[in-house]
């Protein structure tokens, strides 16, 4: 795909990975999407995202979140070091930048697990990606999700519950949209969404090269 992470930059640099980017008003279940998705299709990896919240109980260091201070964020926005980030329920997120290029020019396919205002940046930026938005069944079941998973205070989550409705309207801005109702069915769209992806004609020719010239392709 041809990426260029910088807007001022008119040249583009070619990363034949391809890039998956999955947002959801918090509560959707993405997360558990995303773990699932990749038990099941083979050759994904997770960029972890910087941040500037505590880590939940449970979270590591390096394979959930990176846990920065606020000081060390600054200072990578400073070096240019973020494909994108955002402010989101009062803290800061952003995706790394060296290692989601290293690895896509590594022929690495990487999902983005990211709120919809860095999404939006990377869709601007390469609009070559794949982006995936997952919605809840109601914003009744929304609140249960929230409120079952007793990680957050209450007051997170009245702030998670009031920012919903303007997350979900942004789905109509991605490519694909899937309704988690039930998590299989919604499992079984997002692993169609990947294997369909990798089969573009521009995908196979960059990964089946010798083969395609064989066939006079």
């Amino acid at each position: 795909m041809n990426l260029s992470f910088t807007e001022t930059d008119p040249t583009a640099t070619t990363l034949p990975g391809s890039l998956f980017i999955i947002s959801a008003p918090s509560g959707a279940g993405k997360s558990s999407l995303v773990k699932a998705l990749r038990e099941r299709v083979a050759g994904l990896a997770l960029s972890v995202s910087c941040t500037t919240r505590p880590p939940r109980p449970g979270e590591q260091n390096g394979v959930h979140y990176h846990f920065v201070s606020d000081t060390e964020f600054d200072q990578m926005l400073t070096d240019h070091g973020f494909v994108e980030w955002a402010q989101v329920h009062g803290n800061r997120y952003g995706t790394p930048k060296h290692w989601l290029e290293t690895q896509l020019k590594a022929d690495q396919d990487i999902i983005l697990e990211i709120d919809w205002q860095g999404a939006l940046q990377v869709i601007k930026l390469a609009p070559q990606v794949v982006s995936v938005f997952i919605l809840p069944p109601s914003l009744i079941e929304l609140e249960r999700r929230l409120r079952g998973r007793a990680t957050d205070p209450e007051a997170v989550i009245e702030r998670r519950l009031a920012a919903a409705k303007t997350e979900i309207e942004q789905a109509k801005h991605f490519d694909y949209v899937i309704l988690n109702d039930c998590f299989e069915n919604a499992l079984d769209e997002l692993a169609a969404i990947v294997l369909a992806s990798r089969c573009r004609f521009t995908r196979q020719m960059a990964r089946h090269q010798a083969q395609f010239r064989q066939l006079g392709l």
